[in-house]
């Protein structure tokens, strides 16, 4: 599995890249593996504040529907549109072309209760 050190973790799976006050949110290679085939990504939150481990979208697997956690509050600026017609993306590539959300951070000190990559190994017993 793929943990890069670069990426900030949540508990529910999550990642976070930061570039300045955008974060760009995804799901993390071990959730994706646990997930499956993944199907479809629904994201209904476009333009909405959406707090700190609240819902922002699911995505669908071929044996389950799983709900996406905001790891960190912010307004949901765009959605990867890509998603729509290579939901696999998810699966083939987590941290790259299967990246899910971009948001307006609205709190940069809840980035400081995310897990760096080591930590986020132990969380999952890597």
């Amino acid at each position: 599995m793929n943990f890069p050190a670069e990426l900030k973790y949540s508990k529910e799976h999550e990642w976070v890249l930061v570039n300045g006050n955008t974060g760009t949110i995804g799901i993390t290679d071990f959730a994706q593996k646990e997930l499956g085939d993944i199907v479809y990504v629904d994201i209904n939150t476009i333009g909405d504040t959406v707090a700190k481990d609240a819902v922002f979208g699911t995505v669908e697997a071929v044996k389950t529907v799983s709900d996406l956690f905001m790891p960190i509050g912010g307004k949901v600026l765009e959605m990867n549109k890509d998603l729509d017609a290579a939901p696999e993306s998810v699966n083939t590539d987590p941290y790259g072309k299967g990246w899910m959300v971009k948001v307006e951070i609205t709190n940069a000190a809840e980035l400081g209760e995310l897990m760096d990559a080591e930590a986020y190994k132990k969380h999952i017993g890597v």
